[in-house]
């Protein structure tokens, strides 16, 4: 007999959304604060919210909501309006997470190395589950979402020329060594979609 047929796909309730986007929101506050804590940068608007950071004195995450604003209209005409407030509420959950973490958890040593990859990698993690629930962080990762959506371009790839020219800005601010880690703390971001956000490699709806 035949192979019986997949069934049917069935899309994700709007809590199954919620729920993941949280949990990915996490992951990025967290990373932020590590890669803070020890004084690093890195891709994406990530590593602009960092950069402004060490030049103003305002908390990772406030900035990160402040310069994705211009990008929640734009994600909303390219992607859809659900895209749009999915997008919109991910930030805002950013913000509120970074502000709250540093009360629940207080790093007071960090290895630069382990804040470089594990940092950038949980980053990664945390776009992951956003993006495969209908949404983005914004800036550069919406743009680099349109683009795998509508050109086949890989997210990840797309994410690392932008990284690119984020991490020369930061040259001037950072010591030879915490640059280098900074580039790590970006590969590490970038690896994870390169590996894992494919058309066609996710069988959840």
């Amino acid at each position: 007999m035949p192979p019986l047929p997949p069934p049917p796909p069935r899309p994700h309730s709007l809590a199954e959304d919620g729920y993941a986007i949280a949990i990915g929101c996490a992951f990025i506050a967290m990373g932020l604060m590590l890669l803070k804590q020890a004084n690093l940068v890195t891709g994406g608007m990530a590593g602009i919210a960092l950069l402004l950071s060490y030049l103003i004195p305002y908390p990772p995450a406030a900035l990160f909501l402040a310069i994705n604003i211009p990008f929640f209209l734009f994600a909303g005409r390219a992607m859809g309006v659900a895209f749009g407030l999915k997008t919109l509420f991910a930030n805002i959950a950013i913000l509120a997470l970074g502000l709250a973490m540093p009360m629940a958890l207080e790093v007071a040593r960090v290895s630069p190395f382990f804040a470089a990859l594990f940092g950038g990698s949980i980053i990664g993690f945390g776009i992951l589950a956003i993006a495969r629930h209908g949404a983005g962080v914004g800036g550069l990762g919406v743009v680099a979402l349109i683009l795998q959506t509508r050109r086949g371009w890989n997210a990840g790839r797309t994410q690392m020329a932008g990284d690119a020219v984020i991490l020369l800005a930061s040259l001037p601010l950072l010591s030879l060594n915490r640059f280098g880690l900074s580039i790590l703390s970006a590969a590490a971001i970038n690896a994870v979609l390169i590996v894992n956000h494919r058309p066609g490699r996710y069988i959840g709806h």
